[in-house]
């Protein structure tokens, strides 16, 4: 059974969702384990939303229960949050849910800003990380590849992409309305990560000119060569921040704050040779900060700074447009779809271990007859035609009514049916191949 647990920004509160991004690698090796139960855990963190999806083994009745309890016990242990404080903070999706709701989140439809282009990327990340530290599942497995299916179509056959703005796009309209000339603008890039390439990109979109990039893990130089900026070093770091008018933040490589009224206050010195040299006083023109990170990457003591005005994630999403309906709904019927063929394709293959054994029970007992009429003189092979003709005949209708019951989501109703009747269960995962075979 798949499961779902969910804080978004529809559920949670800016600072929660931050704290859960610290450490999200941990939860889902923890998850494992924790319990027996969970076969599988893949784990999708972003700026605006931390979600386990988990298969659970477990009966029906159970599983919800357990697998809930078994991942809020992971967050716990990787991230330090109490269950208790995460009450009211997330929604529980389970079993044909599930698929319809990753494939809404692949495609952008979840998205403070919908239609945005790097969710798609983080939940294909998210399998990459799960499949490195060997907690994904064939049913994970299958879910987030037809997630990413799912997330084409829709960005081919709609026009929800080109609708929706990613939040660095979003960040920098916003910052329109406090800068009159960009090329005039000194920028001062902190990140070197996926969301810098972004950023650098948009800002050149712009007319931005006066570029330079800082990077708390060490990246910087290496960056600036391969985008034809200036690299800032550490030693710099605080001068080159005093003098710059745009700083955009969007570095996951730190925990706690790069950026504070430390650096934006700093002396008037020399910047050393390489780095670009602004003479303006630090505060000659407002400074606009722009926090694009998860943690949070920029002390919010800044925005009580004379002349600074500090732009978060939280403030940013406040001003994302509307989602455009028809494009929405256009993609939502996609979604849906996908997720339907997603689940009956599943509950096909969760009754044919049930097919299988009403099968093979009907088949052993008609070779049983066979091997008896062949032995009282049927020697021209009447009875075996006739008894193989009868076994089909016999087994066509269950195998098909067992389909239909599974597209319906009621396959568990021709297992209980075939136990009762029969009194044989389905075989086990491990012996389902050998089974086929034998009965092909």
């Amino acid at each position: 059974m798949l499961l779902c647990l969910t804080a978004s920004h529809k559920t949670a509160s800016f600072d929660m969702l931050e704290r859960l991004s610290r450490t999200p690698d941990d939860v889902a090796p923890n998850l494992l384990r924790l319990t027996s139960c969970v076969q599988g855990a893949v784990v999708l963190s972003t700026c605006n939303r931390f979600e386990a999806y988990v298969e659970v083994d477990e009966p029906v009745t159970a599983a919800g229960a357990v697998g809930v309890e078994a991942v809020l016990e992971a967050i716990e242990q990787s991230t330090g949050i109490p269950t208790a404080e995460l009450d009211g903070a997330y929604e529980v999706h389970s079993g044909r849910r599930v698929a319809e709701h990753l494939f809404a989140v692949a495609s952008g439809l979840e998205s403070v800003v919908p239609g945005e282009g790097e969710i798609a990327g983080q939940v294909r990340r998210a399998l990459t990380a799960a499949r490195k530290d060997g907690t994904t599942s064939p049913e994970l497995e299958r879910l987030f590849q037809r997630a990413s299916q799912a997330q084409r179509k829709v960005k081919n056959v709609t026009a929800l992409g080109r609708a929706g703005r990613s939040l660095v796009r979003l960040s920098l309209e916003l910052a329109d309305s406090r800068i009159a000339d960009w090329s005039a603008e000194r920028v001062l890039l902190v990140g070197t990560g996926a969301y810098a390439a972004v950023t650098l990109a948009t800002l050149r979109e712009r007319g931005a000119v006066d570029i330079s990039v800082h990077s708390p893990s060490g990246r910087a130089e290496l960056f600036a060569k391969k985008h034809g900026i200036t690299a800032v070093a550490d030693a710099d770091y605080a001068r080159v921040a005093s003098r710059s008018t745009l700083l955009i933040t969007c570095t996951n490589a730190a925990e706690e704050p790069v950026l504070g009224p430390e650096h934006l206050q700093a002396p008037s010195a020399p910047v050393a040779v390489g780095c670009p040299v602004h003479t303006a006083n630090a505060h000659a023109r407002s400074q606009l900060v722009i926090d694009l990170g998860m943690p949070r990457n920029v002390d919010p003591a800044v925005a009580q700074l004379e002349g600074v005005a500090l732009l978060d994630l939280e403030t940013i999403r406040l001003h994302a447009p509307l989602e455009e309906l028809q494009a929405t709904d256009a993609a939502r019927t996609i979604v849906r779809d996908a997720a339907d063929t997603f689940n009956v394709l599943g509950d096909r293959q969760s009754v044919t271990p049930a097919v299988v054994a009403f099968r093979s029970h009907i088949f052993a007992l008609m070779e049983a007859e066979i091997e008896r009429a062949r032995s009282r003189g049927d020697k021209d092979g009447r009875v075996e035609q006739a008894m193989r003709h009868l076994a089909g005949v016999l087994t066509h209708t269950p195998t098909t009514r067992a389909h239909e019951l599974a597209a319906d989501g009621r396959g568990a109703e021709f297992v209980a049916a075939l136990e009762t009747i029969y009194g044989i269960a389905p075989a086990a995962d491990d012996d389902a191949d050998d089974v086929r075979a034998a009965t092909a």
